[in-house]
C-alpha cells in the first residue's frame, strides 16, 4: 500500500501530527481546563448556595424584588419550584462539575434539568433549604465556552496545516529522488534525458550532480565502445579482404575442400563483425516512420523463404503503426532466423495483433524449446544452449542479444514463452502510441 516514498513519509509525519494533537488536546484538556472548569464550577455553586439561602429567609413579599436583583447582578434565577422539567441532555462538562458541587454542598445526589428560553438553553437545579425546595437556573450563555467547538476547530484548523505541511515536505524531498528514478531508467533503455537540476538541500543537490557525472561518463563510454569497435572491424576486414583475395589468386590445383573451408570461415568472420557492430551501436537515434506491418512481414516471411526456410505467414490486415522501421525488421529477421535454426526442419508461423492496446508480433516454433530457467539467459550475447559452439548446431548467440537490445532502445518487449504442444513462442509486444 506504502511503496512510494513520498506516501510514506507523509503517512508517518501525519500520525506523529495526529498523536501529538491528540496528547496536545489532552494536556490542555486535563491539565488547564478541567482545573478552571471545576473551580468556576464550584465558585457558581458558592453563590447559587448563598442566594437561595438568603431567598429562603426573606418574607415571600420581598423574595420576587430580590430574585430580580439576583438575576441582573450574577445571571442567576432564584425561586420557588412552579413545574416538572426534563433532565438535561447536554454533555458539557462544566454541568457535571456543578452537579458534583452541589451533590458535596447539600450532602443529596442532585442533578440537573434543562428548560428552553428566548432561544437560549437554562439549566435548573432544585435543592432543599430549611426544609423547603428552591429551584436555582442559569443559562447557557452564562458559561460562555465551548469547549467541543474549540476542541474541533482547534483539531481540524491543526490538521489541516500540518496535513498541507506534511505534503508540501514529502513532495519536495520526494520529487528530486523521483526524477532521479526516472532518468535512470531512461538510461536503462539506452536513452539520454536531460541532466536533473542540481538544486535544493546539498545532499539531494550532491545526488543529483553525482547522477549527471555518472550519465555523461556513460555516455562517452558507450561512445568510445562503439569507436573502438568500428576500428577493430576496420582493422580486421582490410586483412580478411587481403585473405580473401589470396584465396581467390590460389593456384587450380588447390584443395577444393580447403578453399572452401577457409572462405566459410571468412564469411562467418565478416557475419560475427558485421553483428557485433550492431549490438555495439543500436537504433536508438533512429528517427521513426509510418510502417504498414502487414508489408514489412511479409517482405520478411518472404526473405525467409528464398533462404530455404518453411514459414507460415498469417495475414491480419492492414495495420499501420509509426516506430523505427529498421529495428522491427532487424528484431523479426533475427527471430525468425533463430525458430528456423531450431525449429527441428518443422514449419515456422508469423502471426501479428494490431489493437487499440499495441502490436504483438509472434514467432512460433515446434523446436525443442527453452529451459524456463534460460529464457533470460538466451538474450545474452554468446550465451547458446548448444554449448560446442559449433556453427553446424546453432548460430553465434547475438541474434537474440540484438534483438532484445533494438527492443529495450524503443521500449518494446520480447519473451521467449512455451507453446502449447511443444516449442517455443517468441512474442514481441510494441505499444501503440499513434496508429491509422
Amino acid at each position: 500500500m506504502l511503496r512510494t516514498l513520498f506516501s510514506r513519509i507523509l503517512f508517518t509525519i501525519a500520525v506523529v501530527s495526529v498523536v501529538f494533537q491528540l496528547f496536545t488536546a489532552w494536556v490542555i484538556g486535563y491539565l488547564m481546563l478541567v482545573p478552571v472548569g471545576q473551580r468556576s464550577a464550584a465558585d457558581l455553586v458558592v453563590v447559587m448556595m448563598q442566594a437561595a439561602g438568603n431567598w429562603q429567609q426573606l418574607p415571600p413579599a420581598e423574595r420576587e424584588v430580590y430574585a430580580g436583583d439576583v438575576l441582573r447582578a450574577h445571571l442567576l434565577y432564584v425561586g420557588a419550584p412552579d413545574r416538572a422539567l426534563p433532565y438535561s441532555t447536554s454533555l458539557l462538562p462544566y454541568l457535571y462539575f456543578v452537579e458534583r458541587e452541589l451533590q458535596t454542598q447539600i450532602g443529596l445526589p442532585v442533578s440537573l434539568r434543562m428548560s428552553r428560553q428566548d432561544e437560549d438553553d437554562w439549566f435548573w437545579a432544585d435543592v432543599p433549604v430549611q426544609g423547603e425546595m428552591v429551584r436555582l437556573g442559569f443559562s447557557r450563555n452564562r458559561i460562555g465556552v465551548h469547549p467541543p467547538f474549540a476542541l474541533f476547530l482547534v483539531l481540524s484548523v491543526g490538521g489541516l496545516v500540518i496535513l498541507s505541511t506534511t505534503v508540501l515536505l514529502a513532495r519536495r524531498l520526494s520529487r528530486p529522488l523521483e526524477n532521479l528514478a526516472d532518468a535512470a531508467q531512461h538510461i536503462g533503455h539506452g536513452q539520454w534525458p536531460a541532466p536533473l537540476p542540481e538544486d535544493g538541500p546539498r545532499e539531494l543537490a550532491a545526488l543529483a550532480r553525482s547522477f549527471n557525472q555518472m550519465g555523461q561518463q556513460v555516455r562517452e563510454l558507450l561512445a568510445n565502445r562503439t569507436t573502438l569497435l568500428a576500428g577493430i572491424s576496420h582493422d580486421l576486414r582490410t586483412p580478411l579482404a587481403r585473405i580473401q583475395l589470396a584465396l581467390a589468386m590460389l593456384p587450380e590445383n588447390a584443395e577444393p575442400e580447403l578453399v572452401q573451408g577457409m572462405q566459410h570461415d571468412l564469411e562467418e568472420m565478416n557475419r560475427l563483425i558485421g553483428q557485433f557492430l550492431e549490438i555495439s551501436r543500436g537504433l536508438g537515434e533512429a528517427k521513426p516512420e509510418w510502417v504498414d506491418v502487414r508489408d514489412a512481414l511479409q517482405e520478411l516471411s518472404d526473405n525467409a523463404r528464398r533462404g530455404g526456410a518453411v514459414v507460415h505467414w498469417h495475414d491480419a490486415g492492414t495495420c499501420r503503426i509509426q516506430l523505427h522501421k529498421l529495428a522491427l525488421c532487424r528484431i523479426v529477421a533475427n527471430l525468425l532466423e533463430n525458430a528456423v535454426r531450431y525449429g527441428a526442419g518443422q514449419p515456422v508461423e508469423l502471426q501479428y495483433e494490431c489493437g487499440a492496446d499495441g502490436l504483438i508480433l509472434a514467432i512460433l516454433d515446434r523446436g525443442p524449446g527453452i529451459p524456463e530457467g534460460e529464457r533470460e539467459a538466451v538474450f545474452r550475447p554468446f550465451h547458446r544452449l548448444e554449448q560446442s559452439r559449433s556453427a553446424q548446431t546453432g548460430g553465434s548467440g547475438l541474434g537474440l542479444a540484438i534483438a532484445r537490445q533494438l527492443a529495450e532502445a524503443n521500449q518494446w518487449t520480447i519473451e521467449l514463452l512455451p507453446r502449447f504442444g511443444g516449442g517455443t513462442v517468441a512474442e514481441v509486444r510494441i505499444p501503440m502510441g499513434r496508429n491509422v
